[in-house]
């Protein structure tokens, strides 16, 4: 998506300068979470899926990446990076059912994460940067129904570690916010 014609970031309200900031480290979550599914899944169906679902997050963080400064995006990037790595590694792990339902989890939090921030957008007025968001929730909310539509009834253990992945996903959030 281009983003020539949005409004400059450095612009932006305190209040989405900080949704902004997690949107990217969110993103960037994202492609590490199918990067570490990649290394270590050897299943063909969770590799093309988690291929197609790269290519969809790299085309997110490339837009935030573009329009953001370096000032802008989150100092704990690294540690966005590998918890993502990990999170896709340990569910690649756990074989085809963890990954669809660690993707479930995650999806279902950033769906909510962005639509939070609809009503912030429409009062800024970017329509480009409001699109944008749009339809990354979009996107997300495919990528939810896409692996939930796979998911079968969860283990004990895998449903705590779903939640894990949702609190976590709301913990880092709270974080890239502010730094």
């Amino acid at each position: 998506m281009n983003t020539t014609s949005l409004q400059s970031a450095s612009a932006l309200p305190t209040h989405l300068a900080g949704e902004m900031r997690s949107n990217h480290a969110g993103e960037t979550g994202a492609v590490w979470i199918y990067r570490g599914v990649l290394a270590v899944s050897r299943n063909v169906e969770i590799r093309s899926f988690a291929a197609h679902h790269l290519a969809t997050e790299q085309l997110h963080l490339q837009f935030f990446d573009d329009w953001l400064s370096a000032p802008q995006k989150s100092v704990l990037l690294p540690l966005w990076r590998l918890s993502g790595f990990v999170l896709g590694a340990v569910s690649a792990i756990g074989g085809r059912q963890w990954v669809y339902a660690s993707i479930e989890a995650v999806e279902t939090f950033v769906v909510k994460h962005y639509e939070s921030q609809y009503g912030a957008l429409e009062a800024y007025g970017d329509e480009t940067l409001t699109a944008a968001i749009h339809r990354f929730c979009n996107d997300e909310a495919d990528h939810r129904d896409e692996a939930g539509g796979e998911a079968q009834a969860p283990s004990s253990l895998l449903k705590a570690w779903c939640w894990v992945v949702g609190f976590g996903s709301e913990q880092a959030v709270k974080i890239a916010r502010k730094i």
